[in-house]
């Protein structure tokens, strides 16, 4: 047992405001409730888990200059916190050179590896190989491309791509809007959308430029049923900030949907609707949000130290039973085995599951292969 009774403290980076203050809110909101939990169940062997939380307010700049905050003046060794790629940059560069550590929620675009951050969101190996596969075999060879400009969406339309054309499809345009586009420029994408008449949109805005484009699609009076839209970061909460109905019948995958019934899941959603009340909803951030730091609690527990050449190893390989099934890090590249599901929305603003893994998927961030047969990995029919 530890010889002091002094808290551990950690910091907590997300943006309440922003062009992404909805799934930022949700996983600060998910971090919050993980770490009351922790403390409700004895703490660190019965020291306290101290959040020490700063708001970037969507500024990108932000992430780094209170990330620094954390580390020096705070004295934190753990971070929570980042959902656009381009803020976790921010972040890496300073834990690298503070020997930090960043837990980092969110679905990515791959191709990194740092042992500064502990990767809890899907590689592209956990979502975009097997969205692609459901895509080409239940909807059409010809895809349009959308996202946001910068690193995540540009990154992401490239694996899909060369999905895609590996099976013999193709890609018949790429678009691409600023962050603060105006709701005019998603109109004009829609109308070259009809004009170009795909089978498969396949969309990487996030934030409030996921709203903004489906409801331009609303608008054109679009039909879900012959070209959907398909995503891998809209999610329960970008819905909620919809027009009733508009996202019924689109496409998400992910590792993660709040009506999946595993006991865990229910169990964890029902607590977390009780604190926060009902109106709130979980997803796919939210959900590896809550479960970062119950593993790094188990982590704390085990060496007593918030040290990160102590803590890191004992978070290597640890295994814990999610809300979305039984996750475990990676020892080698430090990203998470995750279940790979595909959700199609409902008329509840919430996702039916159409697919789901039998298994956790071991995360290959770099995609050395591209076709989840070769892993010896089927998604199971559910509806």
């Amino acid at each position: 047992m530890p010889k002091t009774k002094e808290p551990f403290k950690v910091g907590v980076l997300f943006s309440k405001s922003g062009q992404t203050q909805a799934m930022e809110n949700s996983m600060l909101k998910a971090t919050l409730y993980s770490i009351k939990k922790v403390n409700q169940n004895g703490g660190i062997n019965g020291r306290e888990l101290i959040p020490i939380c700063y708001d970037p307010s969507g500024t990108l700049e932000n992430y780094s200059t209170l990330a620094n905050k954390l580390l020096i003046e705070d004295k934190v060794q753990i971070i929570f916190g980042c959902y656009m790629s381009s803020s976790r940059k921010e972040v890496l560069k300073v834990v690298e050179r503070q020997n930090g550590m960043l837990c980092y929620a969110s679905q990515y675009e791959g191709f990194e590896f740092s042992r500064n951050i502990i990767y809890c969101g899907a590689a592209p190996n956990q979502n975009s190989t097997f969205l692609g596969e459901y895509l080409l075999q239940n909807y059409g060879k010809r895809f349009y491309q959308v996202g946001s400009d910068y690193i995540w969406p540009r990154e992401s339309n490239r694996i899909m791509s060369e999905i895609v054309e590996k099976n013999g499809g193709q890609v018949v345009k790429q678009k691409y809007l600023k962050m603060d586009a105006n709701r005019v420029d998603y109109d004009k994408i829609i109308q070259d959308i009809k004009k170009q008449q795909p089978e498969v949109i396949f969309c990487n805005f996030v934030g409030e430029a996921i709203v903004h484009f489906y409801e331009a699609y609303a608008d054109a009076g679009l039909d879900p049923s012959i070209t959907p839209i398909a995503s891998l970061t809209t999610s329960e909460n970008d819905i909620r900030e919809m027009t009733n109905g508009i996202a019924e019948g689109h496409l998400t995958a992910a590792p993660y949907f709040q009506t999946i019934k595993t006991p865990e899941n229910e169990l964890c959603v029902a607590g977390f609707l009780k604190e926060y009340g009902d109106e709130n909803r979980t997803d796919m951030c939210w959900e590896a949000a809550y479960f970062q730091v119950q593993i790094v609690a188990n982590a704390l527990r085990k060496t007593n130290s918030d040290n990160i050449d102590v803590l890191r190893p004992a978070i290597l390989s640890t295994e814990f039973q999610a809300p979305q099934g039984k996750v475990k890090i990676d020892l080698a590249n430090s990203h998470t085995y995750l279940w790979p599901r595909i959700g199609k929305v409902n008329n509840t603003g919430l996702f039916d599951l159409m697919q789901e893994s039998s298994v956790a998927v071991k995360p290959d961030p770099y995609l050395i292969n591209y076709n989840p047969n070769a892993w010896g990995i089927k998604m199971q029919q559910t509806r």
